[in-house]
This record gives C-alpha cells, structure tokens and sequence, in this order.
C-alpha cells in the first residue's frame, strides 16, 4: 500500500492516465467555416458486463439493513445505456428520524465517543484495510453505478479513499486540548470536544471520496453520522458501510439513507436533532441547505459548492504540456468536477497555437465503455446531466463562440457527449459564467497578466484556479491575486488527504481535508477552576 500511496498525487494530477489513441473524425460546414467533429458511424458495442454484484440496496440504520418506512424504492441507472441496475430503498423524512434517533443515541448512550481515541483508530484502519482488499470490486461498481472510466476508479479513487482513512485514523488520538494562562487564580482548560450528530449530504461526481472527505473526519473525531447518498450514486456508501462494520464499527454510528433531495435531504437539513450539516453540490442547492439549517436548530454547515475556475496559459508557457495539463484540467471525469479548469485562458502570442493543439488532443480522446481497458471519458451520469451539457454546447454556438471539435452526442445510447473545445470565448458568454460540469473546454485570450487576474476573479466562484508559467515572479503574483481556495502552479488536480480543499465567494463555507476538516466536528469548551494557595500561575 505504501508505494501506491505515493503514486496517488501524481495519477490525479497528470492527463497521462491512458494511452491516447486516435478517434475517427469527420468534416461538416457551420458558420462559414470547417469544423471538426466526432464520427459516430461507429456505435458502440453492447456494454461490458460488470464484474460485481449488488449486495446492499437497503437503508443502513443502527447497523442493520432496512427497508425504507414507506417500502418504496427507485431505480438506479447504468448511465452507459439508462438500463436499471437496481431498485433502491427511497429514505424519505420518517427514515431521515429513525436514522438521527439511531445516530443519537449511540452519540449520547454508544461507545464510540467514550472509547479511547486509539481504539477508534484501530476500527478505522481496519476498515481502511478492508477497503483495500475489495478494491476491484469497489471500483467496478462505482464505475458500473456513475461512468467513470474503470482504471481511474481502480488505480487513483479507492487507494485514494484508503489512504484518506489512514490520515485520520492517524489523527484520532492527536485531537486535544489546552491549557491557557489566566490573568488571575484560575486554571483554564480548552476542550475539544466531538459535536454531537453529524448530517452529510454527498454528490454524485465522486461518491466514494466524498464520503471519505466527510465520514473520515467526523468519525475521528468521535461523532456519529447520518449520511445521504445521491439517488444518482447510491451503491458504493452502503458497500463501504457494511465493511466499516466488519471492522468493529458499533451499531448506529454510521447510517446511510438513499433518497432524493426535497424529502430525505431536507428533513436532514431541517432536523432539530442534527448538530452539525455538510454538504456537497451545487450552490443553488447549498442556498437552500443552509437556509434549512438555519431556519431549524442554526446548525453550523460546512458548503464544498461549484465552481468556474480559470487556467491561466502564460507566453512562455511550454506550449505542448500547457495543452495537455489544460485538457486534464477540464475533461477528467467527464468534466463532472467542482474544480474543472473551465476557463482556460491564453496569451495571445500562443493562442492560435494552443487552440490547435487543444482540439487535436480533444479528437484524439478516447471515448467509450469506462470497462474497456483505454478508455479516457465514460458517459455523463444521467439524462438531466447529459441534456445541459448539450444546451450550453448550443448556447456557446449561438453566441458565436467558434466550435472547434465535439458538440454532439456520441453514440446512439446512453449519456456520452463528444469532448468539446471552443475557441473565441468572451467572458459574457454563458459558456464562460456558468458551470457546466461536462466535457466542454472553452478557451479565451488575454494579453496581460494584471488583465487576466482581473478577469478570472470577476466571477461568483472561487473554488479553485491554475497558473502555467516559466517564470516564478509570474507564478507568486498570480497565485497570491487569484481569488480561490487553491491555486495549481505547473500542475492541476493534485489532491492529498493533508491539503485543505473548499472555495472563495459562493464556491462554498469552511474547508475539507487536512487538519482543517477537523475543525468542522469539533467544539470548543473552556473550562475555568480557581486556584487556591498556588505555586505559580
């Protein structure tokens, strides 16, 4: 585990995953001009068969699989062909209560808070272990049930979720407190204390590291949970959960509700008995989360929201890894990333070079079966997903943004859309505002560093932003100008378990990861005693 731990940062920070094999193309005429598309005389062939089976499709409450209150469920979709992979409990608010009455009382009454810190360490690196042994049947599942290609879920999203857990299992018996100084006879200690109930609300993009980035902490900590899953994701958390308890995970300190938005995810917003909210997604619905919480029991929330963030391509930029680094930066993951480079911005003296060169790696990506050995880009998640994607593609081609290549669906079935580039992008452009989170790169001109500063902040995210440069002035001064909560020099995408994650501006409140997410499951107490006839103070 040791050496594949240390490849993690550089699988998720470099395009290199996969072998680049060319694309077949066409020719067809738009706008006066010759425009590049994806052949998809070739259909795809009929899907790879998964190598795993559905185990777990019930709610988990105080350790025990159930069926929801209602007994209703819903379907989850292979986004390959929209064909059923299975039908889940549907949690509405009468399950959302049994799960935070389950999470309460193991809090108040349960061991978990009340055994020592290395005990629960011991439990959590168990269960990392676990993990590890179920990898390829942890990723073909999370492939099966979001699209992502397999190898990435393989070689960089499960070990990345393994060594997650050994990071804070390692924080467990390091959380403490203080002693201050008193300007008087009394002696002062500062508790940290765990929380309480913690709600978590994860997103579909990336199931199983999100659920590390909130289980990991709180559960160091010494909370208990209740987390709801996307309808669109929801197999890979109740496969995890299971394993935390062959570990030794006491009943009621993790429980994991499948559900939609308006019903479970509200009633877990909205509850009076939950202490404490996370939530992941997009910022129209982190608004009505945190408005629920505060309108209920003013829970504190912690909001990881979208994203616009800019890629600054500098002159002396080595044009050929800038083009490569930049598609990375956009298409990984089907573009379904928060922190997508979707605002590549060029100098002008290497535009017309970068936008070539951009569009012939963008033809060259390798589209299909995210089972298929090779494969780069699977299919978007869902129908919806896949829809605005092409809106904003015809959107981009009505504001006379110029289409370099993609721009239409690939294949006959299920959600797979041509990786996209476009060229002549103006900052007013809804392509350039607006989060689009699929394989649409957009490309704009700038030709003056304190120009395209401004232009990259003038925008209401700030969760992320790249810098590509030569040049270390260059590199300090936009680094430290750019309004976002992490800035990539020369790189994108490198993610550790010790490196805080979260935005600026509405790209969301608090950070995940590092030591800074404990602090969202911790409160502090102060607890003031006299002293008499001391020896110092």
């Amino acid at each position: 585990m040791a050496a594949s731990s240390r490849r993690l940062s550089s699988l998720l920070c470099r395009s290199l995953f996969f072998p680049c094999v060319s694309a077949s193309s066409g020719i067809t005429r738009g706008r006066g001009r010759i425009i590049q598309k994806f052949s998809t005389s070739a259909s795809l062939e009929e899907p790879i068969a998964p190598a795993v089976e559905v185990q777990h499709s019930k709610l988990l409450i105080n350790g025990k699989f159930v069926d929801s209150a209602s007994g209703k469920t819903f379907p989850t979709l292979d986004p390959r062909n929209g064909e059923v992979i299975a039908h889940v409990a549907e949690g509405d608010a009468e399950d959302i209560d049994r799960a935070v009455l389950a999470a309460r009382k193991a809090f108040d009454e349960g061991p978990w808070p009340r055994m020592s810190a290395y005990e629960r360490s011991r439990i959590i690196l168990k269960f990392a272990d676990l993990v590890e042994k179920h990898n390829d049947e942890l990723a073909a599942l999370e492939t099966w049930d979001n699209g992502k290609p397999y190898e990435q879920a393989a070689k960089s999203e499960v070990p990345m979720f393994v060594r997650l857990f050994h990071y804070y299992a390692g924080w467990a018996d390091k959380i403490h407190g203080l002693t201050v100084p008193a300007d008087g006879p009394h002696q002062v200690q500062v508790l940290h204390e765990p929380i309480g109930v913690a709600g978590q609300i994860i997103p579909w993009n990336f199931p199983l590291l999100m659920f590390a980035w909130k289980v990991g902490p709180a559960l160091a900590c010494g909370n208990t949970i209740v987390l709801k899953t996307a309808e669109q994701t929801p197999l890979t958390a109740l496969y995890v959960a299971k394993l935390f308890h062959e570990a030794g995970l006491p009943p009621g300190v993790l429980n994991i509700v499948s559900g939609f938005g308006p019903t479970a995810g509200a009633a877990l917003a909205s509850h009076m008995d939950v202490d404490k909210l996370a939530f992941t997604g997009s910022t129209e619905t982190g608004k009505v989360v945190l408005e629920l919480a505060a309108k209920s029991n003013l829970k504190p929330v912690t909001l990881e929201l979208g994203g616009k963030s800019p890629f600054i391509i500098c002159e002396d930029a080595d044009i050929d890894k800038a083009v490569e680094l930049a598609h990375f930066a956009l298409f990984f993951n089907q573009g379904q990333c928060c922190c997508a480079a979707s605002r590549t911005f060029v100098h002008e003296r290497v535009y017309d070079e970068f936008v070539e060169k951009a569009k012939a790696r963008a033809m060259k990506r390798v589209v299909g079966d995210p089972y298929k050995k090779g494969v780069e880009q699977g299919p978007q998640i869902d129908s919806e997903q896949f829809n605005k994607v092409l809106k904003y593609i015809k959107s981009g081609v009505e504001s006379n943004a110029t289409l370099e290549c993609g721009g239409e669906r690939f294949g006959s079935k299920g959600y797979f859309i041509q990786p996209t580039v476009f060229s002549n992008v103006q900052d007013n452009m809804l392509i350039a505002e607006d989060e689009i989170f699929g394989p649409v790169q957009t490309i704009l001109k700038f030709n003056d560093i304190n120009e395209v500063i401004q232009r990259a902040n003038k925008t209401r995210y700030g969760l992320a932003a790249g810098v590509f440069t030569r040049n270390i002035d260059t590199a300090n001064t936009v680094s430290r100008a750019l309004k976002a909560g992490t800035v990539w020099v020369n790189c994108f995408d490198v993610f550790d378990a010790a490196i805080p994650f979260g935005g600026y501006k509405m790209s969301g409140i608090g950070r995940e990861k590092g030591i800074y997410s404990l602090n969202n499951y911790l409160q502090v107490k102060a607890v003031v005693t006299p002293l008499k006839n001391a020896a110092w103070l």
